[in-house]
Formats: structure tokens, sequence, C-alpha cells
């Protein structure tokens, strides 16, 4: 049998692993009962299995009957701080956490690969290395995984390594997209504190006002960029948090904000780093009051091997036909984890449209809504291309 034909008669038992796994997410780098049920998934196959250290990972080898390198495989599968907002049968049973992402269906469907590969061990030209993640959701959990040793889990450093993501909008079900190159930005983070003198605010030129320094400060970031970056190299920066004072007649003594900071490229990843600190000491400077700013870094750049993508492209539409597989034409502004891998081993990261039937990709609530929802039916595809590109890399 195909590994579609053998993943369609899974479909069931990764379903309910699905379901089970989404009504007890679980948040950061220790999800103790999500590991639980993987090594429960697991059990009986012929792998070599650790679990991590200082995080609740599962690292599994398949050796495969011929001698060969090394693959990787990698499920992230840890939840957002959400509280769920969906009418489903297998709703999460926890208040605050949710799986808005699809990481649930990450780990199904990399369980799922694991017993599809494991049926074809003898055949295997080398070995794979399954890597089950926690902590995608900010906590560098690759990294801490990458620092434990998973690279070098199967003796050698893996010739490959693909990541998969479901998103619940956008794509239709069933497609898969994937580019060569960078395909999801930096993601790093920029904090300002404006200090300034506090005083009333009928008599503002008494005082040093942070907060309209502050609103300057944001609006020039703007500026800067669109003066400074090539839009064909785009640079994000967008201001989520700004907080001064405490009543509508009081000029306080400072103000805050933070911005995420979103690149593809090392070049402009140093740059803007350089170019907001300067803006905003030189607003600072110009209003006579003082600034302290840090840049937080945060996920590299997420870069495909572009063979590797279009070994990914070629696999797709071998194991499903034409019209499955779509090169996308731009990146994405979000960003992965996942980045830590690719900068070590050579590979791709690739999404997969998981809206359910009867809602409109284009309108239909995107990952981490409190309202998103991914379908079923994409588990075993997912489940299939994940062994199918082990299988066929190997071979």
């Amino acid at each position: 049998m195909s590994f579609t034909e053998s993943a369609l008669d899974m479909r069931d038992e990764l379903v309910r692993l699905r379901h089970s796994l989404h009504t007890t997410p679980e948040l950061g780098l220790q999800l103790p009962r999500t590991q639980e049920k993987v090594l429960a998934a697991l059990d009986g196959l012929p792998l070599e299995i650790q679990t991590g250290k200082t995080l609740s990972s599962v690292t599994a080898v398949l050796r495969g009957g011929r001698p060969g390198p090394a693959v990787l495989l990698r499920g992230d599968m840890d939840a957002l701080p959400v509280t769920e907002k969906n009418d489903l049968p297998y709703v999460s049973q926890l208040p605050g956490q949710m799986h808005a992402c699809g990481h649930d269906l990450h780990t199904t469907m990399l369980v799922g690969a694991a017993h599809l590969l494991s049926a074809r061990r003898e055949e295997l030209a080398g070995d794979v290395i399954f890597m089950f993640q926690p902590g995608e959701e900010g906590h560098e959990g690759a990294k801490h995984m990458i620092d434990e040793g998973v690279l070098d889990a199967a003796g050698a450093r893996p010739v490959a390594a693909y990541g998969m993501h479901v998103v619940s909008s956008v794509l239709p079900p069933g497609l898969f997209a994937s580019r060569p190159g960078p395909i999801m930005a930096a993601a790093d983070v920029f904090c300002v504190t404006v200090k300034g003198r506090g005083g009333h605010g009928s008599s503002p030129h008494r005082a040093l006002d942070p907060i309209q320094a502050g609103c300057e400060m944001v609006t020039a970031l703007q500026t800067m960029v669109t003066r400074t970056f090539d839009v064909f190299d785009p640079v994000v920066v967008t201001v989520g948090s700004f907080h001064g004072g405490s009543a509508d007649n009081v000029i306080p003594d400072d103000a805050r904000f933070e911005a995420t900071v979103r690149t593809f490229s090392k070049e402009n990843r140093t740059l803007v780093k350089r170019r907001l600190v300067e803006v905003v000491q030189g607003i600072a400077a110009a209003h006579g009051l003082e600034v302290e700013a840090s840049f937080g870094m945060g996920y590299p750049v997420t870069v495909n091997d572009s063979g590797e993508a279009d070994f990914v492209g070629r696999t797709a539409d071998e194991l499903f036909g034409p019209g499955r597989y779509f090169v996308s034409p731009q990146p994405v502004m979000g960003s992965e984890d996942f980045s830590y891998v690719l900068e070590n081993v050579p590979g791709a990261f690739v999404f997969l449209g998981a809206c359910p039937p009867g809602r409109d990709p284009a309108t239909a609530p995107y990952n981490h809504s409190p309202e998103a929802v991914f379908d079923d039916a994409v588990l075993p595809d997912g489940a299939a291309l994940y062994a199918s590109l082990a299988f066929s890399r190997l071979s």
C-alpha cells in the first residue's frame, strides 16, 4: 500500500489522538500529559526513544533496515494562552489554554508518520529522527532540544529536516504551500521607556512630557522604515503596547511602549536594531528627555534550502497528484523556532491548508484566534507527506 492509502486506514486513530490532545492543551516547555499521550501512541513501534531533561520533549529514532544517513521530522506540541470559543465535542477543557495554532494536528501527523515508516522499516535506507517539540510559542523549544542533542540523536547530523504547519484559513483545505529561501520572518522585540518630568496637565510647558515624545517616536519609526528599507526586503515595525499616565490632567514622569520587529535578512535585522535606537534617542534629545531602549532578539528568519523546498514540491506532486502543492510567491511575516533547526540542517518548512468545509478560507478565523477551527481530514495527508519526505529523501 502507498503512504496515502495506509494513512487513510489510520484516519480514525489519528482523529482520536488529535481530539484527545485538543481537549487537554498544555503551555510552554512542560507538557507532561501531552508527552504521556505521545509516548502511548508510539508504544510498540521499533523506536529508540528519549525524553527531554529540561523540557517535556520526545525524541524517537527509527533505524532503517538498510544503511544510510538520517532525516529529521519535527512536530511541535504546545498550545496557546487562549480561551476557546468554539462549540465542538472535543473543545478544550482548560480555560485559558487552547490549541489555537494547530499544534495538536502537527503532533498527530508526526505520530502517524512514525507508524507509517515503522511499517516499512526494512525498506528504509537510513534513519529517521522524530522531533516532538514543546515550547514553540515563544519559549525556544527547538533551541532547547538542539542543546540537548536532538540533531545528533541518530549518531550523525541529519542530511535534511522537514517541518509542517497547518493554517485554519488563507489556504484552501488540503493545499500544501512552501517556497525556496526565506519563508517566515525573524521576530524581535523593541522596548522603549521615555523619561521626562511630571507636572500639571494645564501647564505642559512646566513639565517634560514623555507621552507626547513617545507618540512622536511611534510615528517616526514608521517613516524610518519606509525611508530606510527596500520594500523587496521588507521590514515591519508594529507598536502593540503603549502605557503612560494615570489621570487626564497629570503629565507622568515616564511612558513606555513595545514593538514587534519583523525582518527577512540578517543585514536588515542588524540595521533596523541600530536605526530604531537612533530614532528614539534623537527625538528624546530634541525634547530634552531621556530614553532607555532595548532590543530583544527573538526567533531568527526561517530559511528553506532551495533544493529541499523543490524536493517537497516534487514529493507532494508524486504523492497526491498535480494541483495539491503551491509555490508561495512571498514569505509569511509570522515567525517559527524551526528556524533554529534550519540554521543547522538544510531542509524545508511547509504549510498545509486545514480550513473546515463550508468556511471561506479568505474570511475564516486565522491561527491564534479563539474561534480557529482545523479540519481533521488533513491528518492522513500530513502524515503521508511527512513519511514520504523521509522515505524518498533517504532513497
